[in-house]
């Protein structure tokens, strides 16, 4: 499989146009501009937003959620909170509607914007839509029909069910199913359209993992009766080796010169047998044509530019840039700036709620499959590469030495210290993620990449571990997230003076 990075771009059946963990992708378009949103679970805040003229080159605007009174915390479990939304325009407004699966019996949410980049509304709940995937779309009358996945998490799945909805009230008609797929598992993620008089009803079946798939079924109204599209799935790679994987939950989007283009989520595996896919689920592109009333899905339409990942964070803003998060926690109560330059990153206030470890950090998502990022701590602090809080790996910096920590499952381990090179003077830490030195099967056992943990001496780098990049991906650890990089303190305020980061070959 190629490992070509991602700064040189590429195809888009091969290369995403927002790398990362972005996942369950939702797209639509006012005049000239695309806007596009993602699921982003425990991670606050909630949601990013992005912009784009001509859906391949993104930028982005801000979040969706930014107010803990727009997304509570709920018990902050990994892969818990905003799942799969859906981003619609309607009358001069911008609408969203998701899943907090920490509030899951709450329902769905429906928030509001005159501007995508925010504010936000309040949300609107919708108490008697139990489930996922929840979707919006509205008729030539103005009449709004809510279609969501209806599960339980404790019950099981129910099917795909609509209903109309009072977007003011949350106030929904007795729902009733519709089109419940071609014959796989895992039914969700629906999304309706109106094609001149047509209506089609997109899901994804098969699980968002390798036998993910995306059909199609139309009807002459919202409700149906439906038909599936005698070529389902329409869009799936399950049971080829092509380099993309688990590709599905597309959403459609026509361009103002009246062609379709459709975005889905898709994971990069590497490695030996069965793969591992490290950065989550992102984000690609496809062209969409119609043939015989159905839409045909040509992944490979776009030539994906060159897009820049890399950063250098001094924190010398008085606001954070959108690339930082936090899970589970506030970014107010986990960082602030330090009187002498750069930031300081708290340890979590209360250590009641903190009872996972993911409270007090300050994350960014890791972006490319190669690459080297450094982290520079005056005093104490900690700089972790991390899947969740039992999958990650890292270095801490505390008492004039610095420790390289390896956390996997129930084994969390000192793999190796030594003394900081220059007593007084901030630590450089270094995570890098390059190619493993081992053949993929059967030559050998490649992971998906060997994640190095060093600091920087005066004669270079001082390596402290080399270790198999397996372990933090999501076929070990499972979940629906990414790799992120994380700052964090130790029992006292970590201060960072620098960031970088820089994909590499």
């Amino acid at each position: 499989m190629s490992e070509t990075p991602r700064r040189d771009g590429g195809n888009s059946s091969t290369t995403p146009v927002v790398p990362g963990f972005f996942p369950d992708p939702t797209i639509c378009r006012v005049g000239e501009d695309y806007y596009l949103a993602h699921s982003s679970f425990e991670y606050f805040p909630g949601v990013p937003v992005w912009h784009s003229r001509d859906l391949l080159n993104w930028t982005q605007i801000g979040h969706i959620f930014t107010r803990r009174s727009q997304f509570p915390r709920g018990d902050g479990r990994p892969s818990s909170g905003l799942y799969a939304g859906t981003l619609r325009h309607h009358d001069g407004r911008f609408w969203y509607v998701t899943t907090n699966a920490g509030d899951y019996d709450g329902g769905q949410i429906l928030v509001h914007a005159e501007d995508p980049a925010g504010p936000w509304s309040e949300p609107v709940r919708v108490p008697d839509a139990i489930g996922i995937d929840p979707d919006i779309a509205w008729d030539e009358t103005g009449q709004c029909y809510l279609t969501w996945k209806a599960m339980s998490f404790t019950d099981g799945e129910v099917g795909i069910l609509q209903s109309r909805l009072d977007v003011t009230t949350g106030k929904i008609e007795p729902p009733y199913p519709v089109w419940q797929g071609s014959g796989m598992g895992a039914v969700e993620s629906p999304h309706l359209y109106q094609v001149e008089d047509t209506w089609y009803l997109v899901l994804a079946e098969g699980g968002t993992e390798r036998g993910h798939t995306a059909t199609v079924a139309r009807g002459p109204r919202p409700s149906g009766p439906f038909e599936g599209c005698p070529h389902n799935p329409v869009l799936t790679h399950r049971s080829t080796i092509h380099p993309t994987q688990n590709i599905g939950h597309a959403d459609l989007v026509r361009t103002p010169d009246g062609a379709w283009a459709a975005v889905y989520l898709g994971a990069r595996p590497r490695g030996s047998t069965p793969g591992f896919h490290v950065l989550g689920r992102e984000t690609f592109l496809a062209g969409v044509d119609w043939q015989d009333g159905w839409p045909v899905f040509h992944e490979d339409q776009y030539q994906v530019p060159t897009v820049s990942t890399a950063f250098d964070e001094r924190f010398d803003g008085t606001d954070l840039h959108e690339r930082w998060i936090v899970p589970g926690g506030e970014v107010a109560t986990t960082t602030e700036p330090a009187p002498a330059g750069g930031a300081r990153v708290l340890p979590a206030a209360d250590p009641s709620v903190d009872q996972d470890g993911s409270v007090g950090l300050l994350c960014t998502r890791v972006r490319d499959l190669r690459w080297t990022a450094e982290a520079t701590v005056e005093g104490s602090g900690r700089f972790l590469l991390r899947l969740d809080h039992r999958h990650h790996y890292g270095l801490t910096v505390r008492g004039g030495t610095v420790e390289a920590t390896a956390r996997v499952g129930d084994l969390d381990v000192v793999l190796a210290s030594a003394p900081v090179p220059e007593p007084g003077r901030p630590a450089v830490l270094r995570l890098t993620a390059e190619s493993p030195a081992s053949a993929p099967v059967p030559l050998g056992d490649a992971g998906p990449d060997t994640i190095v943990l060093a600091f920087v001496g005066p004669d270079g780098p001082v390596e402290l571990a080399r270790l198999d990049g397996r372990y933090l991906s999501t076929e070990v650890a499972s979940g629906f997230t990414g790799r992120v990089l994380v700052l964090a303190a130790t029992e006292v305020p970590a201060h960072v003076r620098r960031v970088t980061y820089q994909p590499r070959p």
